[in-house]
């Protein structure tokens, strides 16, 4: 059985501006996409097309750079280079500014929700990673702020069953970071890449984390149990993927219901792997399984799995365009 990537729909979604980040809800149900545009756009499937439903273009000053959904899927977070975050709350089918958290003294870069919904993280060219805390009454506190990259961070990511927080730097570096009396602190320094980490993501049990980077490389780092002692965690490098990316890989996508890896490259490439199940899972072999060489006409920013609808995968780009596509098998 051979594997493709087929084009659902092209979305011109951020016109004369570029499409930084995609999202989809918890339920499969809605797509937020972002722009340097300032502005958050919400898709949602009528019939057999995505249509732009809302348009949230009072928040922001500067470019969005990403977007993020609450486990719950009522309350949406956008991150900015004007230094601010804002929380979006659902109401009926449109969504309004609940509060902008500040505090960052520059672009941020990336905000993510841990599963419990409880927490916050951002990112930003700072160097800096700000966990918050949420309560009943959705206030907003910054808990800690953990400086232990030496550059700007780009992405945060939350494990999904376990209170851990990855983070990925110009630095070349991946952090992780693990709740200790009350502080957040890094507790592994995940070093292998020979340039900028661009975005992380973990697996659906979250015992693998996958990074991409300006080096051309994908890495899956695995917990090495053996190694970790005394409150630090041990991860490392069990497979890299090179030698597929023409230019820096951008973004990485683990589907949580098929296990294939997409990415997003700066070749204006999508591509999806997929595990060999017949490799060893302590040195886990991953081969190319479908790819589009022009999936945009500009660089590819970021891939998204759908999380309900296992194969539907969404991209977007520089060219201000999302696709929609489907991976399945073909006769």
């Amino acid at each position: 059985m051979k594997e493709a990537l087929s084009l659902v729909q092209r979305l011109s979604a951020h016109p004369d501006s570029r499409c930084w980040f995609v999202s989809w809800s918890p339920s499969g149900t809605l797509l937020a996409s972002c722009g340097g545009d300032r502005a958050v756009r919400i898709w949602a499937r009528e019939g057999d097309s995505w249509v732009c439903k809302s348009v949230l273009q009072d928040g922001h000053q500067r470019t969005v750079r990403k977007v993020a959904w609450s486990p719950c899927g009522n309350y949406l977070a956008s991150a900015s280079f004007d230094a601010t975050t804002c929380i979006w709350k659902k109401k009926n089918d449109s969504f309004e500014s609940l509060t902008v958290l500040e505090g960052h003294e520059n672009e941020v870069k990336c905000v993510a929700w841990a599963p419990s919904g409880n927490l916050l993280a951002t990112c930003s060219r700072d160097k800096s990673v700000w966990v918050w805390e949420v309560d009943e009454e959705d206030e907003y506190e910054c808990v800690t702020v953990v400086n232990s990259h030496t550059q700007d961070v780009k992405h945060v990511v939350w494990h999904p069953n376990q209170e851990l927080l990855a983070s990925a730097s110009y630095d070349n570096n991946i952090c992780i970071y693990k709740e200790e009396d009350d502080d957040w602190e890094c507790r592994a320094t995940l070093q292998g890449h020979t340039s900028t980490v661009w975005s992380l993501c973990f697996d659906a049990t979250g015992e693998r984390l996958a990074s991409c980077s300006d080096d051309r490389t994908v890495k899956i780092w695995k917990e090495d149990p053996s190694e970790s002692g005394q409150g630090d965690l041990s991860w490392k490098c069990v497979c890299t993927l090179s030698g597929y990316h023409g230019r820096t890989v951008y973004d990485v996508a683990w589907c949580r219901l098929t296990a294939a890896l997409a990415t997003a490259c700066g070749d204006d490439a999508v591509r999806v792997f997929k595990e060999d199940e017949t490799s060893d899972p302590t040195q886990p072999v991953f081969s190319l399984a479908a790819q589009v060489p022009k999936a945009h006409s500009q660089d590819v920013n970021c891939v998204s799995w759908n999380p309900k609808e296992a194969g539907l995968l969404a991209s977007c780009s520089d060219d201000g365009d999302i696709a929609i596509w489907r991976f399945q098998e073909v006769e």
